[in-house]
């Protein structure tokens, strides 16, 4: 460790707060976190919609220091918030969002009194320890937070904790409540019997080759939920992984489902990837899931001749707002047992209830 870092290390303990409370966060850990938080970091920038929800207008008034992933990985949703809030350009970015691009000196320099980290993910995880204890030998309480691998479990769980960390437990509850309330609507009419076979095309169009989809946790555990029977998930071993497009000739799904990752960004740029979300036009969205499937072998599957084809935005399997996918795939899945749910409604009352910025643009299309 550089003598700059172990100076800081010392400085910033020195001056660590005595009141504290102690909450138990994601990993299982007993962390001793500030009374009052002043000043936050983030592990990685697909936190930042997390925060808001607790922070609303004040979002940036303790925020110190993020990666600066989010406009790499969701240009869309980083121009929304950077429309509404002008000086999230000031706030310092601490790496790209790899945990290997984390800067701890950086960060102990912001002096921070809490660092909200992803269980798992894109940034610094539960599985940098060294970086963890370094962090809190410094004064820096950690906690983990999950979105991605118990979506539907630890997203409650993840606010009720944040909002006891930040003084927010009234905000906490009430996202909590809206987001029972989508998922019930949901389980409460899930049709009995067999489930339809579904093919859940991860990051379609992102690589050459075909077919990566997720078998464990993320899109796979809202499928579930949905009452979908998810064709990889006894054919991959971990979380996710890839299909031979000769199996789903072979065995065919009876409904094919893309995450997008594709933006109004990678339309102006050409992409041939699945563009939705933020500033994307559901004519733009449609054409885009329609050139997609056009090659590749794609087009020769049942569910897409006879048009049981959709597409879905990528952000929905590591967000807060998980449910609203939930509500798609239901409407997918059982299109007469749902007909009447409202899942654009269910999106349009998350964001005007708990997002500092407006909602725009289409989240998801069928062929």
């Amino acid at each position: 460790m550089g003598r700059a870092i172990v100076a800081v290390l010392l400085g910033l303990a020195l001056l660590a707060p005595v009141q504290a409370q102690v909450l138990s966060d994601l990993a299982g850990r007993e962390v001793e976190v500030p009374e009052r938080v002043e000043r936050i970091v983030l592990g990685e920038g697909r936190l930042l919609p997390v925060l808001a929800i607790l922070e609303g207008e004040h979002l940036l008034e303790r925020l110190v220091g993020m990666p600066a992933d989010l406009a790499l990985v969701d240009p869309g949703s980083a121009r929304q918030y950077q429309q509404a809030f002008a000086e999230l350009a000031s706030v310092p970015r601490i790496g790209q969002g790899a945990a290997d691009t984390f800067s701890l000196e950086q960060v102990l320099t912001l002096r921070p009194d809490l660092a909200i980290f992803s269980l798992s993910g894109h940034g610094p995880d539960s599985s940098q320890g060294r970086l963890i204890e370094q962090l809190q030998r410094a004064g820096v309480a950690v906690l983990f937070v999950d979105f991605r691998e118990q979506p539907l479990t630890n997203t409650p769980r993840s606010m009720t904790l944040l909002g006891q960390a930040l003084g927010r437990e009234a905000r906490a509850e009430a996202f909590n409540a809206a987001h029972a309330e989508a998922l019930a609507a949901v389980r409460e009419r899930l049709p009995q019997g067999a489930a339809p076979k579904v093919f859940l095309h991860s990051r379609a169009g992102l690589g050459d080759g075909c077919c990566e989809s997720m078998a464990r946790g993320m899109f796979a555990d809202l499928l579930a939920e949905a009452g979908g029977d998810n064709i990889a998930r006894e054919r991959l071993p971990g979380h996710a992984g890839t299909l031979s497009l000769e199996l789903l000739l072979s065995q065919p799904p009876e409904l094919y489902i893309a995450s997008a990752v594709g933006s109004a960004d990678s339309l102006a740029e050409g992409a041939t990837y699945i563009a939705l979300g933020p500033g994307v036009a559901a004519d733009a969205a449609q054409a885009s899931l329609r050139r997609l499937l056009g090659r590749g072998g794609l087009q020769h599957l049942s569910a897409v001749r006879e048009g049981r084809a959709h597409a879905i935005w990528h952000g929905f399997y590591n967000s807060p707002f998980n449910v609203v996918a939930v509500q798609v795939f239901a409407k997918w899945l059982h299109p007469e047992a749902f007909a009447d749910l409202d899942p654009q409604r269910t999106l349009e009352r998350f964001y005007r209830e708990f997002q500092p910025v407006a909602l725009d643009g289409q989240y998801w299309i069928s062929l």
